[in-house]
C-alpha cells in the first residue's frame, strides 16, 4: 500500500526481491493535478501498471467491497509507505504476519506525516528509517529494524525524501525475510523521546522575518518543493525556493528588508540576513536571483512581509 514517489522505491524493491511475491497493490485514487486539472494516476499506480500487477483504489478500506477484495489476495504481510490512509483493526488484523510501515525517521521521533519536514525544521543532524509493525496508535507500534542518515547542510524535504525512501527500500527487503521466517521479533518503542510531526499546510511556509536567518533557511528547506516557503511582496506571494544563511551578518535594517550583497540580493532576519538565490512571484515562472533583479529594479530596498 502506498501512493507518492516516496513508496516507489520500497514497491520496486518489493517487486524485484527473488523470495517474495507481490500479489497486489493499493493505492490511493487519482487526483486532479496540473493547470487543467486531470485526473493523475498516483506514482505507485504508474509503476502497478507497468509491471501488469493487480491493482486496488479504493476511495476508503472501511468498506465491506475493500475489506474483500484484499482478503481475496491472501496476503502473508502487508507493506505500507505513505499510504494516506489510516488502516482499521480489520485489515491489520487480516494477514498472518500483521502489517509493516516504512517510516521515514527513527521512532519514537517524529511520528506523524510529515517526518522529514520536522526533521529539517528542527535542525536535527541525523534522521533515518523505521521498519515498525502497525497497530492501533498513530506510529506507535514496535520495531523491526532501524538504519539512519545524516542531514546535510543543504538537504531539502524532497533531496532527503528521495535517500530516505531509498534507504527504507532496501532496509525493508533485508528485514522482511528475517521476519516471516520468524527470527525477528519486532521491539516496542522507547517511552522516552517522543515528538509528533504533523501535517504540513500551505499558510505554514510563510517566512517570519523576525525569525533568525538559520530558521528561515530550515524552513524554506522543509517546505521545498511542498507546500512551498514564501512571503509577500507588494501583495503578491513571492515563493522561495532556495536561499541560503548569512548568520554573521550584521546591520541596521529591519527585519524582511531586502538588502543588496555581492551576489545579489538578501533579506535582513531577526539574526543574519538570508540570500535569495532562487525566487517565483506569483504567475510567473522560476527565477534564479539575478534574473528576477533585472526585471524587477526597485526590489533591493523594499520589504516583504
Amino acid at each position: 500500500m502506498g501512493t507518492p514517489e516516496f513508496a516507489v522505491p520500497t514497491l520496486t524493491a518489493l517487486i524485484e526481491a527473488p523470495s517474495l511475491d507481490v500479489v497486489g497493490i493499493v493505492t490511493q485514487p487519482d487526483r486532479p493535478a496540473g493547470r487543467g486539472r486531470r485526473l493523475t494516476p498516483s506514482p505507485v499506480k504508474r509503476v502497478a501498471l507497468e509491471r501488469g500487477l493487480p491493482l486496488m483504489q479504493p476511495r476508503s478500506l472501511h468498506t465491506p467491497e475493500a475489506l474483500a477484495q484484499l482478503a481475496t489476495w491472501r496476503p502473508d504481510v502487508i507493506v505500507v509507505a505513505a499510504f494516506g490512509q489510516i488502516l482499521r483493526q480489520d485489515v491489520l488484523d487480516l494477514p498472518p504476519h500483521g502489517c509493516l510501515n516504512v517510516h521515514a525517521s527513527l521512532l519514537p521521533r517524529w511520528r506523524g506525516a510529515a517526518p522529514v519536514a520536522a526533521a529539517i525544521l528542527a535542525g536535527d543532524e541525523v534522521t533515518g528509517v523505521t521498519i515498525m509493525r502497525i497497530d492501533a496508535g498513530l506510529d506507535t507500534g514496535p520495531i523491526l529494524a532501524q538504519r539512519e542518515e545524516p542531514i546535510r547542510p543543504d538537504d531539502t524535504r524532497a533531496r532527503l525524501g528521495k535517500r530516505l525512501a531509498r534507504l527504507g527500500a532496501a532496509l525493508l527487503v533485508e528485514t522482511l525475510p528475517v521476519y516471516l521466517a520468524g527470527d525477528l521479533l519486532p521491539r516496542p518503542q522507547p517511552e522516552e523521546g517522543v515528538t509528533y510531526a504533523r501535517q504540513l499546510r500551505k499558510e505554514d511556509g510563510r517566512l517570519d522575518w523576525s525569525h533568525s536567518a538559520i530558521e528561515l533557511d530550515r524552513r524554506v528547506r522543509a517546505f521545498t518543493p511542498r507546500p512551498g516557503a514564501f512571503t509577500l511582496w507588494r501583495g503578491r506571494r513571492l515563493k522561495v525556493l532556495r536561499a541560503v544563511p548569512l548568520p554573521t551578518w550584521r546591520g541596521d535594517a529591519p527585519p524582511g528588508t531586502v538588502i543588496a550583497v555581492a551576489d545579489g540580493a538578501a533579506v535582513a532576519t531577526g539574526e543574519g540576513a538570508l540570500r535569495l538565490e532562487e525566487v517565483q512571484l506569483a504567475g510567473k515562472r522560476p527565477m534564479d536571483i539575478a534574473a528576477f533583479l533585472r526585471g524587477q529594479r526597485d526590489f533591493v530596498g523594499s520589504r516583504l512581509d
